[in-house]
């Protein structure tokens, strides 16, 4: 799977960064954890929306990040995002929904 193919999991792209190969899922959203857990390549379900995130984002090296509950970042978290090839996508789904939503279709 690729990150296009995350809209048509109903999830909102946010930003124009380059299309990645998805090896998995993560959920979290305290900082320190995800920094010591995540894996390169996954997906990241959060609604850490802040410069931080960001950061850990690009040190994981997720495929993408999913704002979820309708967190939306502000305008200089998704430059910040593009800038480091990091697409961004929403959703009004929780975490859980959200991971299982693309779960059901990693599994396919």
């Amino acid at each position: 799977m690729t990150t296009a193919e995350l809209e048509s999991l109903g999830f909102r792209r946010i930003n124009s960064a380059p299309d990645r190969e998805i090896t998995g899922g993560f959920c979290g959203d305290l900082l320190s954890w995800v920094m010591g857990r995540a894996r390169e390549g996954q997906v990241w379900f959060t609604v850490m929306a802040n410069i931080n995130a960001i950061a850990v984002a690009s040190l994981a090296d997720f495929s993408a990040v999913v704002f979820c509950h309708e967190v939306e970042p502000e305008p200089a978290i998704v430059d910040k995002a593009t800038e480091e090839g990091i697409p961004l996508f929403a959703t009004g789904d929780t975490e859980f929904d959200a991971a299982a939503t693309f779960a059901g279709r990693m599994r396919d």
